[in-house]
């Protein structure tokens, strides 16, 4: 069930109606009901995978609470660790099995062709189930919070099973930690028009971004990645533009839906964006890109490596090694390694770099403070991050190295005036449509930079906001892409 799918605006309000009637001690039953049948409405085998990732890291969390209790502190700490690694170990097979398999079979087959040996032909034939990388995730983050003291067990499976579940997070996040969403679960949510209002306020502006500029700007973005032999140059350099924006908006669209539809509920879900695309530096862009998982891998991979406290090479090692396993994580395929390994160098090479830009400035004198100097900045950090974008949007890694290719094997600025980009799928009409849409984007998220919008909004004159309100709506009914190709926008991080 897609939120931008008619059965799903059918679906939450039926939800959020019948939440707030029912008693309160009857509702985290109902969120459970619920989020099982928006999760089955896949396909109904993806439980069975949801629920034995659900029964492991609860029965883990179980067997080390018990094993804190023992009066033997060395015969505590070894069962601690017994059971965290089984939990973890258990969870990551799955992971592994039903995602990385062929990946596997697919590489060791082609180390096998150099050296001259028969290739290996099984094949597991599962689909992978929707939003498994997600919630694999975040039911491990409660089995290693339990582990480190951060949060307290949960004695009720079936509570425990909402908070793996809870359906505006399940499928592609964000990811939430347990000491932050276990503990809402047994809450009292009143009915609050303040929460509706800015959760309502918050959805809208996640479908204007999916179906008025995602959903418009991928048609060019597909056309373009889909035959980069064909295109060269400033063809390429603007998909590759345009699909920066298309993958922020889509997947900031999800998060804020997401978001927006727990908060209606009572429920307060950590932020997932926060303007990428004004960071600095690449630490700053994945300080404020897909927060929930930069975050986890850096909470529950780059620092228990050591993180920064240790040697810069042994540093530097636990950068590649969580910006590798970031890659992926979003996906089975080498392109995803690649783009992630060249993060970790973008990071690498910034830190080594860091002094001798400093004493450089210095040097030369140039000023850090001006907006000139920050725009440089930014505008760096785009294009390196643009760069990376094609091994995350290419099909293989061979099509990612060839699209690279094709964009230094031309210089054809003349596409910018003769009409030739209306031939890539959106015409004048369009063109302009998305044009503006993506300028009303950056504007909202300047401000956001500095105030809070929602707040602010919120203590204007009911007149002018509901004149908000309306315009949003209508622009989006208007302006969103719509027709028979509709069902075919999932959002892209659905196959992660």
């Amino acid at each position: 069930m897609l939120f931008n799918s008619i059965h799903f605006l059918l679906f939450f309000p039926a939800v959020v109606l019948l939440y707030f009637l029912l008693p309160h001690k009857l509702r985290w039953i109902w969120l459970l009901v619920t989020s099982y049948f928006f999760y089955m409405s896949w396909n109904p085998k993806f439980a069975l995978f949801l629920a034995a990732s659900t029964i492991i890291t609860y029965l883990s969390g179980l067997l080390i609470g018990r094993s804190a209790g023992l009066t033997d502190a060395k015969k505590s700490g070894f069962q601690r660790r017994l059971w965290v690694a089984l939990s973890v170990i258990a969870n990551l097979a799955i992971l592994i099995l039903v995602k990385y398999f062929d990946l596997a079979i697919y590489s060791m087959n082609r180390v096998f062709q150099l050296i001259g040996v028969s290739a290996l032909s099984p094949s597991f034939d599962v689909i992978l189930p929707v939003g498994i990388s997600f919630y694999t995730l975040q039911a491990l983050t409660y089995t290693i919070d339990v582990y480190r003291g951060d949060c307290a067990v949960e004695k009720n499976p079936a509570k425990y099973a909402l908070f793996v579940s809870f359906f505006p997070l399940m499928i592609s996040g964000p990811i939430e930690r347990s000491k932050n969403l276990v503990a809402q679960i047994g809450e009292r949510h009143s009915f609050s028009y303040e929460n509706a209002r800015n959760g309502l306020v918050r959805m809208a502006w996640g479908y204007f971004q999916k179906a008025v500029i995602a959903d418009r700007i991928a048609v060019v973005v597909n056309q373009v990645f889909d035959n980069y032999e064909l295109y060269a140059g400033f063809y390429i350099a603007v998909a590759v533009i345009l699909f920066a924006i298309q993958l922020y908006c889509d997947f900031s669209a999800y998060s804020d839906i997401a978001i927006g539809a727990a908060q209606i509920m009572g429920f307060r879900v950590m932020e997932n964006f926060k303007q990428p695309y004004f960071a600095r530096s690449i630490q700053d862009f994945w300080r404020r890109w897909h927060i929930s998982l930069s975050s986890w891998f850096r909470d529950y991979l780059y620092i228990p490596l050591g993180g920064g406290r240790c040697s810069k090479l042994k540093k530097y090692r636990n950068v590649m090694i969580t910006f590798l396993a970031s890659g992926l994580w979003h996906g089975a395929s080498w392109n995803f390694v690649f783009w992630g390994g060249l993060h970790g160098v973008f990071q690498i090479t910034g830190d080594a770099v860091r002094k001798l830009k400093e004493k450089a400035y210095a040097k030369m004198k140039i000023k850090s403070e001006p907006f000139s100097f920050r725009l440089g900045q930014v505008a760096v950090t785009f294009i390196l991050v643009c760069f990376a974008w094609i091994f995350f949007r290419a099909d293989s890694i061979t099509a990612a190295f060839g699209t690279v290719k094709s964009l230094f094997s031309g210089f054809n600025p003349q596409i910018f005036f003769d009409g030739s980009l209306y031939e890539l799928g959106l015409d004048h009409r369009e063109t302009l449509i998305a044009a503006v849409a993506i300028v009303i984007l950056f504007s909202i998220d300047r401000l956001r930079c500095k105030r809070d919008i929602l707040r602010e909004l919120s203590a204007q004159n009911a007149v002018f906001r509901w004149a908000v309100y309306f315009t949003l709506v209508i622009s989006i009914l208007i302006f969103g892409v719509y027709g028979s190709d509709y069902v075919q926008t999932q959002f892209i991080y659905f196959q992660f």
